[in-house]
Order: structure tokens, then sequence, then C-alpha cells
């Protein structure tokens, strides 16, 4: 679950980081009045990145300026985003600027933290053009991430004296905030050093999903997209894409395969959507009302192995409600003879080969009206 900046920063607050002061507003007229001081920065806040060359970042000297930048940013799309809140935020006199962060490496199971005094830039490119310029500590978690760690880590990207005592009690705070709100991400990017302070110019945190249950003061994720909560409302593992063709299966596997052959055909996903191993005619039943509301979908692929799942279930699902786009399934496994017999009495042939299915299936879209591939 990934926070907006203004959400990670409360948090940022709470945890004794540093930061600007600032306030989210919904409307420009709310400018008017901020207890802020000039200049401000008037920062979109949508859960993508690229807002800056997005134009979703703007320097405002004054009330009326700060306005102009509320009205051009708000309702602007940012990689499928829309702008729905701004954050303004009293601007910073930046020196100079560090990356600090806490993430999981899964492959050692642990916290890791990673420092750079290449603060301001995408880590991912620092580590593409000057790997040398990041350090790293794994946490050992029994021993936690102490303050002689923080002091050695800030000490190889560079500061001295008082910036590196600064720079120990942000780490080892952004180091608690990770642990107790059990984030897979703390980031601050860039941490700005100014004339007398280290400041937190911009936060990112992504919390765990599956550790909500434990923290019921979270704010509900705004990364989902209707259908994707109707899903989930369902029980369903649904993810929109951008593609035209709807792709429905039984468990995570083998949908994830079905796209891999969808897209060797020349096909374009619309989603993925997996009613699970043992999926009924009820959740299959759900599973084609939301594969089948998204705009824009031309045909339908139904990739069914049949162990727990029986697919006499499967077909009953699929001739109970009128299909809006031609379907193409494939239908193996418990009771799929009379499963078979149900798809052929209502006109639906039933493929034994996942790769046939697939050919038919992106032939479908592109006679309904979907993109060709060269």
């Amino acid at each position: 679950m990934k926070l907006h900046e203004y959400q990670a920063k409360e948090l940022f607050t709470r945890y004794g980081i540093p930061t600007q002061r600032g306030v989210m507003i919904t409307r420009p007229e709310e400018i008017d009045g901020l207890d802020l001081r000039y200049p401000v920065v008037v920062k979109a806040q949508v859960l993508v990145g690229g807002r800056g060359k997005a134009g979703g970042i703007k320097l405002a000297a004054t009330p009326a300026e700060a306005r102009g930048h509320a009205r051009t940013i708000l309702g602007m799309s940012i990689t499928g985003e829309v702008v729905r809140r701004l954050l303004v935020a009293e601007a910073a006199d930046i020196k100079s600027e560090y990356y600090l962060a806490f993430t999981l490496d899964r492959e050692v199971r642990r916290f890791v933290a990673i420092a750079s005094a290449a603060g301001g830039i995408a880590i991912e490119e620092v580590a593409r053009t000057a790997p040398e310029r990041i350090v790293q500590h794994h946490v050992d978690p029994f021993i936690g991430f102490q303050p002689f760690h923080a002091r050695e880590l800030g000490t190889r990207v560079g500061l001295r004296e008082g910036r590196l005592t600064a720079f120990a009690g942000i780490a080892a705070s952004l180091y608690r905030l990770a642990v107790q709100e059990e984030a897979e991400l703390a980031e601050i990017n860039p941490l700005a050093a100014t004339d007398g302070a280290l400041v937190a110019v911009d936060a990112k945190v992504i919390l765990d999903d599956s550790a909500a249950f434990r923290h019921p003061d979270r704010p509900p994720t705004e990364e989902e997209t209707e259908l994707e909560r109707a899903a989930r409302q369902a029980e369903l593992s649904y993810v929109e894409l951008d593609g035209d063709l709807a792709i429905i299966g039984n468990g995570a596997g083998l949908v994830m395969s079905t796209l891999d052959v969808v897209a060797q055909f020349g096909g374009r996903p619309a989603n993925f959507l997996d009613v699970g191993g043992g999926a009924t005619t009820e959740n299959m039943a759900a599973a084609l009302a939301i594969a089948l509301r998204k705009p824009g979908v031309q045909a339908l692929l139904i990739n069914i192995f049949g162990g727990i799942t029986r697919c006499d279930d499967i077909a009953r699902a699929i001739v109970a409600r009128p299909l809006e786009v031609p379907v193409a399934v494939r239908l193996t496994g418990t009771n799929e003879e009379e499963g078979r017999r149900i798809l052929q009495a209502a006109g639906i042939r039933a493929f034994t080969d996942a790769e046939e299915a697939a050919r038919e299936a992106v032939g479908l879209s592109r006679a309904s009206g979907g993109p060709r591939s060269e």
C-alpha cells in the first residue's frame, strides 16, 4: 500500500523526522489564509512517479502564483492518475541533497539501509551510472539499527560533525518507523541540507498489505480501481491492465502463463483475473461480471484446469449469462466432458490446448476491433 507524500510526512512527523511545514488542499481557494512562509512548493499528490517532469511540482513566490499553479495542476493526469489533492509546503533553501531509505531485502529476509550523497536522483539511476556512490547496511533483526550503525552510514556518504549527528538521528527514526509501521519501503529523497538542518523534502512510504489487520488506523488504499475493489470484495484476485482481451483463469500461475501466451500471439491482456483453485459457479459468475465491465474489452479468454474446480460448474456459469463479447474457452480436468457438453449446447467450443485457445482469443479480439500487431 503506497502512501501519498502528505500522508508519509504525517508519519515522519509522528516519528520525529523533520519536514517542511505544509498543508494538503483540494481546492485552489484554500491557499488563501494558509499559515505558511513564502516561497512555497505546490506538489501534486499522486501515487506514481514523474510528477516534476509532468509539471506537477511548481514553486510559487506569492499566494496568487500558488493559486494559479493549483488551478493548473488539479485535474491534471500524471501517468494515468488524476490529481485530486495538492501539498503546499514551504520551500527549502537546499545546499546539498542526500538519499536515505530502509527497504526489505527479501533474499536475506531483513531490512537494508541505503544511503547516498546523490540525493534528488532516482536511486536506480545512481545504481546504474555511479554505483560507488551508494552505501548499504543490512540490519541484523536481533541487534537492530544502532546509533553507531547510523553514524557509520552517514560517515560513508561524507557527512561530518553536526550534520552527521542529525543524519544519525533521522536514520534511527526512519528505521523505527519502518519496523513499527511494517513498511516495505521508507524513503527520503532528497534529504536536504539547509543552512541549519537536515530536512525530508520528499517522502515515500509503502506499507505491507498483509499487516494491515494490525494497523486499524491506516488510511484506506487509493491504489485500486473500481473493478479491483469489486473483485477484492468478491474475494477474487484482479489486476487491471491496458489491453482489450479479458482473461480469467483458476490459479495465479495459470493466469500468469496465460498472459505470456496471449502476448506471444500479439494479444494485449485487459486484466489478470484469478478465480482461485476451488472456483465455483458463483465466483465464476462474479468474475465474468467484473471482467466484462472493463471498457474497451473486445473478447474474453477463459483458461480452466480443473482439479478441485469442476469444469461443469464453470461451464454453467459461462452459459448462464449472455456474453457481450466473443469468448474462447480452454477447459480440461474434473468433469470436463460434462463441461464441454454444456458449452457445446450453447454454441461455445471448448479447447483442450491453452495455446490454441489463446490464439483463437487473440483472433477474436482483432476481429472485434482490437489493435493488430505487426
